[in-house]
């Protein structure tokens, strides 16, 4: 199957109850090995890249990551594209829950439109490397005015074997209550689904906001890819 069955042959039903419950959602071996390791070997081609960053100059971790430019890769176009209309409906039930007025579009590129009403055209799909030592400081990317409440990452090395430690972490911030962290370990091929900012969470009074930040623990060995999806574009 190509991307587009993959993700459409998912169980999104186990998928929602998981992202509704916990903030995110994980996916074994949605890409294969040989789509990892392409993504990985285009690293190094410039043309592809609309923008460079070194993490420590910015405070943000230890690493780097660079910016796709449009036309983005296949695989990344028909991610963001697939993967959306599923996450739209929890999204618009996440702001009702939580009395916001917003309701986000049911594709991609009605959503990307909103974004360009607002000024907003840069895409924000990326692509991360970390050696020994680097870590990502943890963080919300919500780039703009306009920005989808959700997004997903794609592990594109195997841990234990490509590199040590570099756990993907979520921290929950309940009001008045200390913060919970969730510690992820996904493998090469695999994918995370999470919050970008907030989730609802049900009360005795009824839903109140729960923020979440995400972040990448130290990598103790080896090298480590990653492939964010971000389906907001940055002003």
């Amino acid at each position: 199957m190509d991307i587009k069955q993959r993700i459409t042959h998912l169980n999104w039903d186990v998928i929602t109850e998981n992202i509704n419950q916990k903030g995110y959602a994980h996916t074994s071996q949605l890409l294969t090995a040989g789509e990892c390791d392409d993504l990985i070997s285009q690293y190094a081609n410039a043309q592809l890249y609309r923008k460079t960053v070194i993490m420590e100059r910015h405070n943000f971790g230890l690493g780097e990551y660079k910016y796709y430019q449009y036309p983005l890769p296949l695989i990344v176009q028909q991610l963001r594209e697939t993967v959306y209309p599923h996450l739209a409906p929890i999204a618009n039930n996440w702001m009702r829950a939580l009395n916001i007025e917003q309701q986000f579009p049911d594709t991609h590129e009605e959503l990307l439109q909103l974004c360009k009403a607002h000024h907003q055209h840069k895409p924000t799909a990326l692509i991360l490397k970390y050696e020994k030592g680097g870590y990502n400081a943890l963080h919300q990317d919500l780039y703009g005015e306009v920005y989808f409440p959700m997004q997903l990452v794609l592990c594109l090395n195997e841990p234990e074997k490509d590199f040590q430690g570099g756990e993907f972490v979520l921290i929950e911030q309940r009001p008045r209550a200390q913060s919970k962290a969730i510690v992820l370990t996904p493998r090469k091929g695999d994918m995370l689904l999470f919050t970008t900012n907030f989730r609802p969470v049900q009360g005795t009074r009824g839903y109140y906001r729960v923020n979440m930040k995400h972040g990448v623990s130290e990598v103790t060995d080896g090298q480590r890819h990653t492939a964010g999806i971000i389906f907001h574009d940055a002003g």
